[in-house]
C-alpha cells in the first residue's frame, strides 16, 4: 500500500490537469480578485487579500479532490485497473486510502504557493499563525478528498464529468469563494461544506477559534463523505 500511495502521490504532481487546476488557477484567480476588490478594505472581517488568499488555497484543495482525483477513479474503474488492484495483496481499502493520501499530498504545494503570493501581496501574519492555518486547510482537505473518492465512484468516466463540474461549481458559489451572501440566502450558504472550510481557515488564521455547531457540522460533513465513498466503492467491489 506504501508503494501504491508513492505512485499515486507522483503521478498527481506530474499531472499537467493537476498543475493547472489546483495551483496555476487558484494563484491567478487571486490576483484578479484583488485587484477587483481593491476598493474594499475588508470582507468576512479581514483584509480583502486575507480573505481571498484563505479562499483561493481552499480552492486549490477541493480541485484536487474533484477535478483530479475523482476524475482518475472513474477512467481507472473503466479501463479495469482498480480490479486488478483487487486481485493482488492490497488490502480490500488500500487503493482507496491511496487515493486519498495522494489528494492530501497534492494539497500541500497549492496551500504554500497561495501563501507565497499572498504574503507578496502584503498579507501578514504571526508565523505560529502560519502554520497554524497551513495545518487547518491541510486537514480540512481530507473533507473534500472524501467527497472526490465518493464521485469518482459514482459514475462512469462518460458521466462524471457533468457531475463533478456541478458539484464543483455549487460548492464555490455558496462557499464564499469569489463573494459573500447577504440576507437570507447567507443563514443557508455558511453551513454549507466550502463556506465551514473558509470559516475554519479564516478563524486559524485570526488564531482564534470556531463555534461547536461548526465544528459538529464539518465533522458530519466529513463523516458523511467518508461513509459514501465506503459505500459507493463497497457497491463497486460487488459489481465488478
Amino acid at each position: 500500500m506504501i508503494t501504491l500511495t508513492r505512485l499515486e502521490i507522483l503521478r498527481v504532481l506530474r499531472n499537467r490537469r493537476y498543475l493547472v487546476f489546483t495551483i496555476v488557477m487558484p494563484v491567478g484567480l487571486y490576483l484578479l480578485m484583488v485587484s477587483a476588490y481593491s476598493g474594499v478594505d475588508t470582507l468576512g472581517g479581514v483584509s480583502v487579500k486575507a480573505y481571498f488568499m484563505v479562499t483561493m488555497a481552499t480552492l486549490g484543495t477541493v480541485s484536487a479532490s474533484m477535478n483530479t482525483n475523482a476524475t482518475r477513479i472513474a477512467l481507472e474503474r473503466k479501463s479495469g485497473w482498480a480490479r486488478q488492484l483487487r486481485l493482488t495483496a492490497l488490502p480490500g481499502y488500500g487503493y482507496v486510502v491511496a487515493k486519498i493520501a495522494a489528494t492530501a499530498a497534492s494539497t500541500l504545494p497549492a496551500i504554500v504557493i497561495t501563501f507565497a503570493v499572498g504574503y507578496s501581496e502584503g498579507v501578514r501574519l504571526a508565523a505560529g499563525n502560519w502554520l497554524l492555518l497551513g495545518l487547518v486547510l491541510w486537514v480540512g482537505g481530507f473533507v473534500f478528498a472524501a467527497l472526490g473518492v465518493a464521485l469518482g465512484y459514482s459514475a462512469g468516466p462518460d458521466s462524471l464529468q457533468p457531475i463533478v463540474m456541478i458539484v464543483y461549481m455549487a460548492l464555490l458559489m455558496l462557499g464564499g469563494t469569489y463573494f459573500q451572501f447577504t440576507g437570507s440566502m447567507a443563514n443557508f450558504a455558511k453551513w454549507t461544506p466550502l463556506a465551514l472550510y473558509n470559516q475554519l481557515g479564516r478563524v486559524a488564521q485570526a488564531g482564534g477559534s470556531m463555534s461547536g455547531g461548526e465544528l459538529t457540522a464539518i465533522l458530519a460533513y466529513a463523516a458523511a463523505f467518508a461513509a459514501l465513498a465506503s459505500f459507493l466503492y463497497r457497491r463497486d467491489r460487488r459489481e465488478a
